[in-house]
């Protein structure tokens, strides 16, 4: 069995998220759900960028690693 997406991964099904998404904007309120969703793709954002700058410096630091052993 080939599972394609996260919600089959969670045996989560559209009327499971439907009931999700009205209890968080119960919770959260309308005016707060724009706010909090902005906050989330921000901390995606970052997350992101530093992944992307962690690998980056990784390679360089092989790179480095690899001129010092070619220099001796």
């Amino acid at each position: 069995m080939v599972v394609t997406n996260a919600a089959e991964i969670l045996g989560v099904g559209t009327p499971e998220l439907l009931i999700v998404l009205v209890i968080v904007l119960l919770i959260f309120g309308s005016k707060k759900l724009p706010e909090l969703a902005r906050s989330l793709g921000q901390s995606a954002k970052e997350l992101r960028k530093g992944i992307n700058d962690d690998t980056s410096n990784d390679k360089v630091q092989e790179t480095d690693k690899l001129k010092k052993t070619d220099q001796a």
